[in-house]
Order: C-alpha cells, then sequence, then structure tokens
C-alpha cells in the first residue's frame, strides 16, 4: 500500500492551514442597457451557459433579439425564461442543435429562419465548445468529439451562415470564440481545436470583409463557468493566473458586445485576449 497520496493530501492540507487560500470575488461592471445592437438578430450556439448564456444576456441588454442553442432541450427552456426578463423590447428564442451533426445544419438553419419569421440572422457567434477528457491520454472518440463541436461544426455552420449572407447581402459579424490555449503548445484536442479556431477567424476574415461581413475572435483566459467551475462563484480565486482570479463570462460578454457592434467595424480579423496574462505573459500558470 502506498502512503503517497495520503501524504500529499496531509501536506496540502497543512500549507492551507499554514497560508489559507486568498478569497477574491469579482465587482463587474456590465455595460448598461443600450441600442448598440438595436434591431439586430445573433445566432450564438451553446448559448444555455457559462460564457454563450453570458453573450446572449447582454446581447438581448443591448437590443438584440437572439437564438441559442444547446443540446438540451430543458437547459434551453430554462435559459430562455430567463432571457425573457432582461428586455421586455428584445426577444429571445432556443433551438435543439447539437454540433457534431453537421447535416443537421441547413434544415435547423431553415428552422430559425421561421422561428424568427424570416427576419435575417446578422450575427453568428460560434461558442459551443467542450473539453471533456481532453489529455494527451484521451481515447480516439474524445478526440473526435471534441475537434468535431469545437472546430469541424463551427467551420461548417460559419460556411453556411456566411454564404446566406453573402447571398442576401448581409453586412454582419462572425464572432468566434477562441480561447488563451490557442496560444499554448498543443498537447491536448482542446488546444489543437483552439488554434484551429484561431487560425479560422484570420482565414474568414481575409475572406469575407469584401462582402462587408466582419469577423473577429475572443479569447477568454480561465473563466468562471460550469466547464471549469460548476456553479460556484463565491471564490474565483486563481492564484497561478497573474491577475490572480478566473475572468466572469460577463466580462467577456461586454467585449462581444463591442465587437460585433458598429464600434468594432474596424476591428478586422483580430483575436482579443481576455485572459488575466494567462498565455499572453507568463506559460508558467499551467503544467505541461
Amino acid at each position: 500500500m502506498s502512503f503517497k497520496p495520503l501524504i500529499k493530501k496531509i501536506l496540502k492540507k497543512t500549507a492551507e492551514f499554514i497560508n489559507p487560500p486568498k478569497k477574491i470575488t469579482a465587482n463587474v461592471v456590465s455595460l448598461a442597457p443600450t441600442d448598440l445592437l438595436n434591431g439586430r438578430k445573433a445566432l450564438i450556439t451553446g448559448g444555455t451557459s457559462g460564457i454563450g448564456k453570458a453573450i446572449a444576456k447582454a446581447f438581448i441588454n443591448a437590443g438584440a433579439t437572439v437564438v441559442i442553442t444547446g443540446r438540451n432541450e430543458n437547459k434551453i427552456a430554462d435559459c430562455l425564461k430567463e432571457l425573457s426578463e432582461i428586455n421586455p423590447i428584445s426577444k429571445a428564442y432556443g433551438i435543439k442543435l447539437d454540433n457534431t451533426n453537421i447535416d443537421s445544419f441547413p434544415s435547423k438553419f431553415t428552422e430559425i429562419q421561421n422561428i424568427i419569421s424570416g427576419k435575417t440572422i446578422d450575427i453568428l457567434v460560434n461558442n459551443a465548445g467542450i473539453n471533456q477528457g481532453g489529455s494527451y491520454n484521451c481515447n480516439e472518440n474524445d478526440y473526435d468529439n471534441i475537434l468535431d463541436t469545437n472546430l469541424k461544426g463551427a467551420f461548417f455552420l460559419t460556411r453556411l451562415v456566411s454564404n446566406y449572407m453573402v447571398e442576401n447581402k448581409i453586412q454582419g459579424n462572425i464572432l468566434n470564440i477562441a480561447s488563451s490555449s490557442s496560444l499554448r503548445p498543443a498537447d491536448s484536442p482542446y488546444i489543437i481545436s483552439k488554434w484551429g479556431i484561431r487560425g479560422l477567424t484570420l482565414g474568414l476574415a481575409k475572406k469575407l470583409i469584401k462582402h462587408g461581413i466582419v469577423v473577429n475572435g475572443l479569447a477568454p483566459g480561465p473563466t468562471a463557468t460550469p466547464m471549469l467551475i460548476k456553479e460556484d462563484t463565491h471564490n474565483i480565486s486563481l492564484p497561478n493566473n497573474p491577475s490572480g482570479r478566473y475572468a466572469m463570462p460577463e466580462e467577456i460578454a461586454n467585449m462581444a458586445v463591442i465587437l460585433t457592434s458598429g464600434l468594432g467595424r474596424m476591428i478586422v480579423g483580430d483575436i482579443v485576449y481576455m485572459t488575466g496574462g494567462a498565455g499572453i505573459i507568463t506559460f508558467d500558470d499551467v503544467n505541461f
């Protein structure tokens, strides 16, 4: 019997007793209600929780109508109930969509257009993403699931929506949710997928700007979402991040509004990093 795990646990508890972890919260400043996105129609993938839900809230607060996607109908319904209380003028809709089911995209997009009564979608936010089993030692199924969800799905959905924008002469926005991981050496399927999103953002920005479609990326660092810290945001301390804490989804959402509004029309092909320093000024916050 090995006592090493027990000894490590005791040493960790002892260290925490001598130097208790500092409790950190964030005084998050959200954008006040505006008309920055007044009349706009946004499709947000993975919009039932975390960053996607925060972006949906911020968009509605800025006057947009949103359509969120998710894989769980109950979560979609719960999220729509929450979104409906933000702005009585703007509306929120939801649709079940699996980012790995590429063949369903055309019919789902037709369904989305029917939901919003044929009005034009002029913002796409590629936010859906997973990181299950995302290590170097993952199995093939995990690898495929992560790459298909995070990158392949985003590629084919963007192609569908951007072609629709071009055909209908819609000068809209595409915002890809990248990650500070796209700056790190790629030793996992998740990081590989975010490198792909970074490259896709650059390529699409160059291809689509001639049609008046602005493409950018938003790259959060460690963020207080269910993927990382479940639902507990009472302490967002993250000592190995230079900022000392996780980012809050609302902070990411503020920037999403700016990048997809008229304020951001000359920001083209950029990745805006909101990392607290993680990946930007240091790599020693992650064990490789």
